[in-house]
């Protein structure tokens, strides 16, 4: 399938959605956020671990305000476009990695968050830019930073709308981790291909436990980690780890 605002490849079970609009700092247009949802959900079954990552100097500066100019209803937009973006890649079969090149800003920064894992250049920045032009935090952003750092910090953030830096984000606990970025690339790459080689089916129960427990008092989290473990002990990938623990070789899990 061919795309105007993304790039879109699978190499050794690992598929890399580029976000393309490099001249836009990959400002997120109603087409590009159709596409990106069109991407991750039709999955090829080969797929094993997503890249989500931009071209260019930043990894998504956010909404276009050019797209549709004043007539754009937010609101609308929002729950048309980017509430099905975001749970495509909230609910994508298999771990999505958000390697976050440069910049990311307002819904550019809380699209990199809503996935299971963020990894940043050390040049890259996060900003809840919402406040510069009179609007709130949104496409999950008011959901998933406080959950994230805290609300002190989401609050400032939020607020003031300061540039918080890739090292400081990993050391407040908002994204995984930050490469210099000469690094980078083959930080992301070492991570994709660890969870494209590893047992999918426990990667995306792991999201669902973690994503309850937020909600969940401690029976109600006692009783979904039994079900899913139940689920996972009757898997092929479970069979294959403790045959390869036993003998003394590396798994090979076949995923979903």
């Amino acid at each position: 399938m061919s795309y105007e605002t993304i790039q879109f490849g699978v190499s050794d079970g690992i598929a890399t959605l580029t976000l393309d609009r490099p001249q836009m700092m990959n400002a997120l247009n109603s087409r590009m956020r159709a596409e990106i949802t069109q991407a991750l959900t039709t999955l090829d079954a080969e797929v094993r671990c997503v890249v989500l990552t931009g071209n260019g100097r930043a990894f998504c500066s956010g909404q276009d305000l050019s797209d549709a100019g004043e007539e754009l209803d937010l609101e609308a937009t929002l729950r048309d476009e980017y509430e099905p973006m975001l749970h495509a890649v909230r609910n994508a079969p298999v771990p999505v990695i958000s390697a976050v090149n440069g910049t990311a800003a307002g819904a550019g920064a809380n699209l990199a968050l809503v996935a299971d894992v963020v990894i940043a250049a050390e040049s890259a920045n996060f900003i809840q830019a919402f406040t510069r032009i009179g609007l709130i935090p949104d496409a999950g952003g008011t959901w998933a930073i406080p959950r994230a750092v805290g609300g002190a910090r989401a609050m400032g953030m939020m607020l003031f709308a300061d540039a918080i830096p890739a090292r400081q984000a990993a050391d407040w606990g908002l994204i995984w981790e930050a490469f210099p970025d000469e690094a980078f690339a083959e930080g992301v790459a070492a991570r994709a291909r660890h969870l494209a080689q590893g047992p999918t089916l426990a990667y995306c129960a792991v999201r669902e436990a973690v994503s309850a427990s937020f909600d969940n008092d401690l029976d109600g989290q006692l009783a979904l980690e039994a079900r899913l473990q139940g689920q996972a002990g009757r898997s092929s990938d479970f069979r294959e780890g403790v045959a390869a623990f036993l003998e003394k070789r590396k798994p090979r899990f076949i995923g979903r």
